[in-house]
């Protein structure tokens, strides 16, 4: 349960997540109840998790996906603290249908040019084109040069406006588990959150949602990944 919950391949993944992984490789008499007490005596969950509450009212649902990584949404979690490559804010990028997500160290101050390097390499060149992107109303996303460069790849793009739940709370919902996630490696591991990134979308991809009752990896590619812990 040590190495499931603290390694640097889970980031305390919380009680059900990590009953979901486990169960697949161990089994144990009262093991759900077990994992349920072992996290909640866990110092660091009690530190770095922010509690949950259900949405005001029902969401604005987009057009369901027919294949994986063909409508994305995007967002940034900024303002982080600088790192030694002065890299301070994570570009979040999720499929709507697997949920699948990249997170992306880049500066707060980037061009949307570079970042949409960026995006041709690590989204373009491993997933294909998507059909649809949906963001916030962020300036980079508003821009005249990345509007007219997904007009010109045949790309939809809505943008969602505040307080108004157009997204399906996807990007959202991915911030917030990225967020609790490198708080732990914060406190466990150290200050420098950008050593961190790979491994944590490992584990977020490697662990079970709820939403689509396996985890993004094994929607992706049908199987699981194998982490140490097995």
């Amino acid at each position: 349960m040590d190495e499931a919950n603290k390694s640097r391949y889970s980031f305390h993944p919380g009680s059900d997540k990590m009953y979901h992984d486990l169960k697949v490789i161990y089994w144990w008499p009262s093991m759900k109840a077990d994992i349920g007490t072992y996290v909640s005596k866990c110092l660091t969950c009690a530190k770095v998790k922010v509690e949950d509450y259900k949405p005001s009212g029902l969401l604005t649902q987009p057009e369901i996906s027919i294949w994986k990584w063909e409508q994305i949404s995007m967002n940034f979690i900024t303002k982080l603290p600088r790192n030694p490559s002065a890299c301070d804010t994570i570009w979040v990028i999720v499929d709507r249908l697997t949920k699948s997500a990249h997170f992306l160290a880049i500066k707060e101050n980037d061009k949307m040019e570079k970042l949409t390097r960026i995006y041709v390499k690590e989204v373009v060149s491993h997933h294909g084109m998507p059909i649809s992107i949906i963001s916030d109303r962020d300036a980079r996303f508003t821009s005249n040069f990345w509007k007219s460069l997904q007009k010109l790849l045949g790309m939809w793009l809505d943008m969602s406006t505040a307080y108004h739940p157009q997204t399906d709370g996807h990007s959202e919902h991915t911030i917030q588990t990225l967020e609790d996630k490198l708080r732990a490696c914060v406190v466990d591991f150290g200050n420098n959150w950008e050593t961190h990134v790979p491994l944590v979308e490992f584990s977020y991809n490697n662990s079970y949602h709820t939403s689509i009752k396996a985890a993004p990896f094994e929607a992706l590619y049908c199987q699981k990944c194998r982490p140490p812990i097995c």
